[in-house]
């Protein structure tokens, strides 16, 4: 039964590999504001073991904010509903803090300082650039979205993290 149970694991590993293996190796997102002001720049590369994604932010409200992967690749200002809810293929519960969680858009809070800046970087194992359901690129896309307020890191469906207040479409870079 164990060596099913690794054997099943070591598949699944070596698929999502090949996957990622398979798509672009890099990504970046343009993160604008509800007047359509350029406030934040997410880099996004696949490393073996997921996404690194670098946010680099500038012009937004001092404090901690939720930044999450969402579903869609539509940025439709002023409240970028049109990027849907968060990037969740495997339809889990919202919240790195949640045991029945995480979506695979859900990732750690951003701080911006009193100047408007603030810089993350997060390795997401759970999203792929390259083939496969945890795609960003899968059809429609996806966006990365910065809320107005921290995400708690455990409520469904968002983590009580307000509205969105800038948004960018994930697009492949050549």
């Amino acid at each position: 039964m164990k060596h099913g149970i690794l054997a099943a694991a070591l598949l699944l590993a070596s698929a999502t590999l090949v996957a990622a293996e398979k798509g672009p190796r890099a990504a970046r997102a343009g993160l604008k504001d509800a007047q359509g002001k350029a406030v934040a720049t997410a880099k996004l590369k696949q490393l073996k073991n997921g996404v690194r994604i670098s946010l680099a932010a500038t012009g937004l409200p001092a404090g901690v904010h939720a930044f999450h992967i969402h579903a869609m690749g539509k940025c439709e200002a002023p409240d970028f509903k049109s990027a849907g809810g968060h990037f969740n293929p495997e339809g889990k519960k919202h919240g790195l803090k949640n045991p029945e969680g995480p979506h695979a858009g859900d990732m750690p809070n951003i701080t911006v300082d009193a100047k408007g800046k603030g810089k993350a970087t997060v390795v997401n194992a759970r999203v792929t650039l390259g083939e496969g359901t945890n795609s960003l690129f899968h059809e429609g896309g996806t966006a990365i979205v910065i809320h107005e307020k921290a995400d708690d890191d455990m409520t469904d469906p968002a983590g009580n993290a307000g509205n969105r207040i800038a948004c960018g479409v994930v697009e492949k870079v050549q």
